[in-house]
């Protein structure tokens, strides 16, 4: 095996063994009981890809277009973009369905093991040297405090760790004029793995090539044409990714805004302390790199045996990127203009990869001697000084001296000695092994060890969410066994495991987490009383009898509260499954101007049912407070259904029978009350609705939820327990006749389709003679949706208060009806990413005619006579 080969699979092997080793030692899965899905892992990354296992196996309800399971219809292609081309994505298809949280911890794995090797294999093609240190570097940048504590439960983000060395490595190849087809291919795979971190890793790659360029003396026309090839490769391979990235540009066009946020930089100190190893912060760039590295990396400005040039320009490199994290203006370049929500410095592996390189730099071209070492050891104290006044190294440690300085001074003092030994003349076979265990371990103690702490300040301070297991395995069950799209929806219920229980249990419900969750989507269901969290982006189910007739859910899934969540009561049970007559997926509503959504949800409901079936009672408006109790009475139809709608409220209410109305309240809320649903329609206890909605700032808003049947006396009186408060406004309940609900679904039942065909991205409907008004697809009306009534030609679908909708108007009604949907931006992209695959064919027919004349050339100069 050759050097450069050998030094690519150590790097991996250390990268997985640090790794494997920090979850074993946090007791993290599948080391240990403690889960892996914090925040968006849990929520959003695992059930994508357990929706990707579905669609490689055939078993998922839509297409590449569409996604028929979450937000009751949505576009599937920009997520994809988003979250699932990664190369390394389709492994999930090897392992069971229910092992796919190991699936992703192994992908993940799999990814920090090929950065590290894609980061050996650079630093050999940079400069020759001892192939076991291009190793353990390759193993620092995979292990870099980003990879361990930002990016290692965002998998999608590790794409953008591998790209980063993979396309400095095009840059060299731009420098020798070396295999140009390569670096597109490499160019394009980048980007479409996953564009965010590509445009970051090209950013740190294309100021590495200037650097480079500028410590070259070659002639200026020689660095010219060496960035006119870099350029050219770019282009081509950003524009053979344009299928995939302008489709998710134009999603994130439609997608609910997210929230504006002002960039401020972190204290100097905290950003030293982030070099050290065991430190941990969600809001601060995470620049760990192992302490030997670093004091390499140190050594550069100091070692002689480095070119000047080349030493002033790589060590001006890394200062100016780190700068740049710090000033407002180029974190926006960084951040492609746009301050991220959440951690602000996701360019940080960047940084991580030049210092590797730095390192490396200076080692290859001779080993640092005493003086370059006592002034990097010089340096580095002065970084541990700085960093030693941040309160990131004193937390959680309560030591004399903090612990991350005590292990990165450990780690410092080995390094020196060990680089002092390697050094010194010609140093025995012996003591260079010795040297080189004693580095390697000594990196792996660090990088487990920071690994084990990110895993376990992430869950201390993070939502969480437990793995694939019985809860999940019963609900899919139920969901199955009740599943008929798409005569009906199913709907796996407003209990939710995660953010996206759809796309991990199935059936087809409102619940959709994404960057790409539609505007059109997340106003509409707020109008009829939605919740949701993350700031608009997680849509909430809905339990509401009047959506699920509007949406077309004939069978609902309702769960006990999930154990694993704090917030709720332990209690168990099995999911029960609750049907309804609805109408088809296609009604008909009459002709006539479409209405508008106003300030009241049960107005809205009614408006798009077009039928009257709340009542609406004046209430005394109520502002709660935590550790209260609080009442609401008014009168409503007896026998009706009381629904509250509170979104600003968090804590539980409780509709009240005549005894308990009447007797002061006292003992908790749950004494008279139960979650459990039955299927006979015999009478059930009213139940708790438990809302979770924020008012400063607006992070989260509750659902509307149904809190059982008014008594036959019409007095209506809610208990509300509030949690965190919040205000209960004139308008909150309403009262549901359920007997007039009834009559408005037999009526949509007989105007409404006889008959519906889904097929992918397409639906079509057969609807009864003589139809006027508007055909309504009961699918939110994203862009995307191409319509068209009888033989007429597609035109973009209309809306009927946010739903799709087709005009019938004319004499002769047309009896079938047709919609298809087509991401946006997709024929944009198709036509970039086929004029670019043009271009590469011509330069391939370029690259392969000048390797002819040159070969021809060569021929002929053997051939001439002598």
């Amino acid at each position: 095996m050759k050097p450069i080969s050998r030094a690519a699979c150590l790097a991996a092997l250390i990268t997985a063994s640090a790794l494997c080793a920090g979850e074993a030692l946090a007791r993290v899965f599948p080391f240990g009981p403690r889960t892996r899905g914090v925040n968006d892992l849990g929520n959003q990354y695992v059930p994508y890809h357990a929706y990707l296992w579905d669609l490689l196996h055939g078993r998922a309800d839509g297409d590449l277009f569409v996604n028929w399971r979450s937000g009751f219809g949505s576009s599937l292609l920009p997520d994809l973009g988003t979250y699932l081309t990664s190369p390394f994505a389709p492994l999930v298809a090897l392992f069971p369905r229910d092992e796919i949280d190991l699936a992703v911890y192994v992908i993940t794995v799999a990814k920090l093991a090929a950065a590290g090797a894609a980061m050996a294999w650079l630093l050999l093609r940079l400069r020759p040297g001892r192939w076991w240190v291009a190793a353990a570097l390759g193993g620092s940048y995979a292990l870099c405090g980003w990879a361990v504590a930002d990016a290692a439960y965002n998998p999608m983000w590790l794409d953008g760790l591998i790209a980063f060395p993979l396309l400095c490595l095009v840059g060299e190849w731009a420098i020798a004029g070396r295999r140009p087809v390569l670096g597109v291919l490499v160019v394009a795979v980048a980007w479409t793995a996953n564009f965010y971190t590509a445009y970051m890793a090209t950013l740190g790659a294309g100021l590495l090539l200037l650097a480079r360029l500028l410590a070259q003396s070659h002639p200026v026309r020689e660095r010219l044409v060496a960035l006119r090839r870099a350029a050219l490769t770019t282009v081509l391979g950003m524009g053979l990714a344009a299928p995939v990235v302008v489709v998710v540009y134009f999603g994130t066009l439609h997608a609910y805004p997210g929230r504006n946020t002002v960039f401020s930089a972190v204290p100097w100190t905290d950003l030293l302390a982030r070099l050290l190893p065991a430190t941990y912060s969600f809001g601060s760039p995470a620049l760990y790199v192992n302490t030997a590295a670093l004091l390499l990396a140190l050594t550069l400005p100091f070692n002689p045996a480095v070119p000047r040039r080349a030493r002033l320009v790589v060590t001006v490199l890394v200062v100016a990127v780190a700068l740049s994290f710090q000033w407002g203006p180029t974190h926006l370049v960084w951040n492609a203009f746009s301050t991220p929500n959440g951690s602000a410095y996701r360019q940080a592996f960047v940084l991580c990869g030049l210092l590797v390189i730095a390192a490396w730099w200076s080692f290859a071209h001779g080993i640092p001697g005493r003086r370059p070492l006592l002034a990097a050891s010089g340096v580095l104290a002065l970084v541990v000084a700085g960093a030693s006044v941040s309160g990131l190294v004193a937390y959680p440690w309560t030591a004399p001296i903090p612990v991350p300085v005590l292990i990165a001074l450990a780690g410092a003092a080995t390094a020196v000695v060990a680089l002092i030994v390697m050094a010194a003349g010609r140093p025995r076979p012996r003591a260079v092994a010795c040297c080189a265990v004693l580095l390697v371990t000594v990196q792996l103690g660090q990088s487990a060890g920071t690994t084990a702490l990110a895993d376990r300040m992430r869950l201390a301070h993070a939502d969480d969410y437990a793995p694939w297991g019985a809860r999940q395995r019963d609900q899919r069950d139920a969901i199955a066994r009740a599943d008929d799209w798409p005569r009906h929806r199913t709907e796996p219920g407003r209990e939710q495991t995660v953010g996206n229980d759809p796309l991990l249990v199935g059936g087809q419900g409102a619940q959709y987490y994404s960057s790409m969750t539609s505007d059109v989507l997340s106003r509409t269901l707020t109008a009829l009383g939605g919740g949701w969290t993350s700031r608009g982006r997680s849509v909430q189910s809905l339990d509401n009898a009047v959506t699920d007739v509007l949406f077309s859910v004939g069978a609902r899934v309702r769960s006990p509260p999930d154990p694993h969540q704090r917030w709720n009561p332990q209690e168990g049970g099995a999911p029960v499954v609750t049907r309804r007559e609805v109408p088809p997926l296609v009604t008909v509503r009459p002709a006539g101007p479409v209405p508008e959504f106003g300030a009241s949800a049960f107005r809205n409901q009614e408006k798009l049912l077009g039928a009257r079936v709340y009542t609406v009672p004046r209430i005394r408006p109520v502002t709660t407070s935590p550790g209260g109790t609080a009442r609401i009475t008014a009168s409503c139809p007896a026998g009706s259904e009381a629904q509250l709608w509170a979104p600003h409220y968090w804590g539980t209410a409780r509709l009240m029978d005549a005894a308990s109305a009447a007797a002061p309240a006292v003992g908790p809320a749950t004494d008279s009350a139960t979650d459990s649903a039955t299927t006979s329609g015999a009478e059930s206890r009213n139940p708790v609705g438990r809302f979770r909605g924020e008012t400063h700032p607006v992070t989260k808003i509750a659902s509307m939820q149904p809190l059982g049947t008014v008594p036959s006396s019409g007095r209506v009186t809610i208990e509300l327990r509030p949690d965190k408060g919040g205000a209960i406004p004139d308008g909150a309940l309403g009262c549901l006749d359920t007997g007039r609900l009834r009559e408005a679904v037999d009526r949509l039942k007989a105007t409404g389709a006889t008959e519906v065909h889904v097929s992918g991205h397409t639906v079509t409907a057969e609807l009864p003679a003589h139809a006027r008004g508007f055909a309504v697809l009961a699918v939110p009306r994203i862009a995307g949706w191409r319509c068209a009534a009888g033989d007429s030609a597609p035109r973009p679908a209309d809306s009927y208060l946010g739903l799709v909708a087709v005009p019938l108007a004319g004499s002769s009604a047309p009896t079938t009806v047709s919609c298809s949907f087509r991401p946006p931006g997709l024929r944009i992209g198709a036509l970039v990413g086929g004029a670019s695959l043009l271009a590469l064919i011509v330069l391939i027919l370029i690259v392969r005619g000048g390797r002819l004349t040159r070969s021809s050339r060569r021929k002929t100069r053997q051939e001439a006579p002598c």
